[in-house]
């Protein structure tokens, strides 16, 4: 299993991901990569980083692992948060720590 960091996805902003609902497949707009504050952890295996991304359905999908795939990256589980709405749709908040 790879370990995803900020570097993966830093240079993706405004690209679409394609994230498994279960039911087909629907493509989220990575809008913003940013660090994470870090603390000192004895075996810190990545520095800690979020995700946020976009999606314009008027659907709310709950927070859960997701397939989601990206060129570039491939494949990989995340789980998204839904944490704002605009009048375009969804904001989805990923942390990776």
């Amino acid at each position: 299993m790879q370990i995803l960091t900020l570097e993966h996805f830093a240079g993706h902003i405004n690209e679409t991901f394609t994230v498994d609902l279960g039911h087909g497949k629907s493509p989220f707009v990575l809008v913003e990569a940013r660090s994470l504050p870090v603390t000192a952890i004895p075996g810190l295996v990545r520095a800690p980083f979020s995700l946020l991304f976009h999606h314009s359905a008027a659907v709310l999908f709950p927070q859960r692992i997701y397939q989601m795939e990206a060129p570039g990256i491939g494949e990989f589980g995340i789980f998204l948060v839904p944490i704002a709405r605009n009048q375009d749709g969804f904001i989805y908040q990923a942390v990776f720590n």
